[in-house]
């Protein structure tokens, strides 16, 4: 675990010497309320290993090509560690993520870091038609290795991290780089290599666009389209109550109260009953309970308005034309050996059809010469 400046500083030689380097992250969002980075796992070219590091690098696997190629190296964002070097170093640099779009999210969290330039191994996997593409399914493509599992759930904010974890967080990583350059090849023979870049671009600009949710929207949780009134007016009440105890434990609010259980106190309060939690402290039950009488002692004009949702029926010609994009996807993805919902999703072709200027935004150049769209939005003529 790098966990002071000396370690940091030769890690960031390493990554100063290299075209690419791999990266994965892991975070807590199971077990405090604000998710946050809890481990950085980054792989280079095995040119020397970190001085003063080794448990986690170099790591090679004797009897596979990965042995060759890289050094893995796992960094502690909880220490007490000035990584600003390090991000400026990461920036600097082609990053090898696989599913970047969690990643990329999660890098600019935690060290603010915005990437220039990735090589996503899940997109370069379906654009070459794989249908298997998980981390794990092209590790076992590629390489004949069975990654290990069971991690996934874990507390990644606890240290010292066990050795278990560390081997598993090191395996997202560890293929990466080898795996890169072997989907690269046979991208370059499909003359696809384009269209990776063009899909990495996207996805960079996509996770540095700020998720902004509705305020009055995330209490609406499955089963809540069910409640009109009063019973609507307790569940968001309860909803809002559980957020707060969560903050004050920093803790996940299931943890504290899961939804279906909101939604049974809710329907129980408005009815007249009273619910109980024995586990809760005296505290806890208490403002529990006044939230509750405070929704209940509300207006009817401060009770949620019901969202129920009418969509327009798309016209005749929106219809035809979604459909004509459809079968241009289709034949597109028969001859090329591509899923049609990687190349356009359902979603996108029923926007373009309804608006055709919507093309330049939902789609890149490869998507948008393959389903005929320019991005003025008039149809391309296509022999397709």
């Amino acid at each position: 675990m790098i966990t002071d400046a000396a370690q940091i500083a030769s890690l960031i030689e390493q990554i100063e010497s290299a075209d690419r380097v791999a990266v994965d992250t892991e975070a807590d969002s199971l077990h405090s309320y604000r998710e946050k980075l809890c481990l950085l796992q980054i792989s280079v070219p095995a040119i020397g290993a970190v001085g003063g590091v080794t448990d986690a690098g170099p790591r090679v696997s004797p009897g596979h090509e990965s042995a060759r190629a890289v050094c893995d190296y796992i960094v502690d964002p909880l220490a007490n560690t000035d990584l600003e070097p390090l991000r400026r170093g990461l920036e600097a640099k082609e990053i090898v993520l696989h599913g970047a779009d969690y990643d990329l999210r999660m890098l600019r969290r935690g060290l603010n870091l915005a990437a220039s330039k990735i090589f996503d191994t899940m997109i370069a996997a379906r654009l070459l038609g794989i249908r298997e593409f998980s981390l794990a399914a092209l590790v076992k493509r590629y390489f004949g290795l069975t990654l290990l599992k069971g991690s996934q759930k874990a507390n990644w904010a606890q240290r010292p991290l066990p050795t278990r974890m560390a081997e598993y967080a090191i395996n997202d990583v560890h293929y990466l780089l080898p795996l890169a350059e072997k989907l690269e090849a046979e991208l370059d023979r499909s003359e696809r290599r384009d269209w990776l870049r063009q899909s990495c671009q996207r996805a960079i600009e996509q996770a540095a666009v700020a998720r902004v949710r509705d305020q009055d929207e995330p209490w609406r949780i499955r089963g809540s389209g069910l409640l009109r009134g009063r019973s609507a007016a307790v569940l968001r009440a309860l909803w809002q109550w559980r957020e707060t105890e969560a903050e004050k434990a920093d803790r996940p609010p299931f943890h504290v109260l899961r939804n279906e259980e909101l939604l049974k106190a809710a329907v129980k309060f408005a009815s007249g009953s009273v619910p109980d939690y024995r586990h809760f402290s005296v505290r806890r039950r208490e403002a529990f309970r006044e939230a509750v009488r405070a929704a209940l002692r509300a207006p009817e004009s401060e009770w949620p308005v019901s969202r129920r949702r009418f969509g327009t029926r798309p016209s005749n010609e929106t219809v035809q034309r979604a459909e004509e994009l459809r079968r241009r996807r289709n034949r597109s993805a028969e001859e090329l050996g591509l899923e049609p919902s990687f190349i356009v999703p359902r979603s996108s072709l029923e926007a373009i059809a309804s608006d055709s200027t919507r093309g330049a935004a939902l789609l890149v150049p490869w998507q948008r010469e393959l389903l005929g769209v320019s991005v003025f939005g008039n149809e391309k003529s296509a022999n397709r």
